[in-house]
């Protein structure tokens, strides 16, 4: 029976998984749907009662789903603390949690079903590519990660000493200014802080020709090890 059961829960060449797996994915996609809908003003109650009922029977089949997959799993703890134990566990959470937490805590807890799309990940091929990239260039992306922090924190204490002066409502302290230097780094520049200093403006010139480069390493990096993701599925 639990060889039976694996076989259709998780993914495999044969009709009762691929139905399982369309089924899942659907349910998923209802469930988002009915996520957006109710934050729509003013819902009769009719459609509220409607929204509920989905929900519970979304809840319940993902509850189902998520302890079939703890009794098929060869190590339980490993499948419970793995990427997708994970966001199975959290797709489920807020519906329980909603019993016993204050009301003015709610709005807040539904947020979390946002990870009820993260699921899908676990039936998109293409998507296990892309996890598939990130855990082998896992090393370079931690080394980038750590590099611009540095420069985030270098971009702040710059602009900090170039501005605070001239602008201390908007460059109080280095702390103030890691807005500034992550909005500049990363090249989006909202136009609510920004230098009117000569030193300033050329520190941000500056930060911002390094601000284009540290956009473009990590694309490079992914889309490397996505290629010889793709080379190595190709060959197997």
């Amino acid at each position: 029976m639990k060889e039976k059961i694996k076989s259709i829960v998780e993914i495999n060449d044969n009709k009762p998984s691929r139905y399982f797996a369309f089924f899942i994915q659907a349910l998923i996609l209802v469930s988002i749907i009915t996520f957006s809908v109710e934050t729509i003003p003013n819902l009769k109650p009719q459609t509220k009662t409607i929204l509920y009922i989905i929900e519970i029977f979304s809840v319940s089949v993902f509850t189902l789903e998520y302890l079939l997959r703890i009794y098929v799993a060869d190590s339980k703890p490993k499948f419970v603390f793995s990427f997708f134990g994970i966001i199975d566990f959290l797709a489920i959470l807020p519906f329980y949690l909603s019993f016993g937490i204050d009301l003015r805590s709610l709005r807040a807890l539904r947020f979390l079903r946002l990870f009820r799309i993260l699921k899908l990940v676990r039936y998109n091929r293409a998507m296990n590519h892309f996890t598939r990239a990130i855990k082998s260039a896992k090393e370079e992306i931690l080394l980038f990660v750590f590099i611009t922090l540095i420069l985030i924190y270098f971009a702040a204490v710059g602009i900090y000493y170039f501005e605070n002066e001239a602008q201390p409502e908007h460059f109080t302290s280095i702390f103030d200014s890691l807005w500034w230097a992550i909005i500049t780094l990363t090249t989006v520049g909202y136009g609510d802080v920004y230098p009117i200093t000569v030193g300033g403006k050329v520190f941000t010139f500056l930060i911002l020709m390094i601000g284009l480069g540290i956009v473009a390493i990590p694309t490079g990096i992914i889309s490397s090890a996505l290629t010889k993701s793709i080379d190595k599925k190709e060959t197997e």
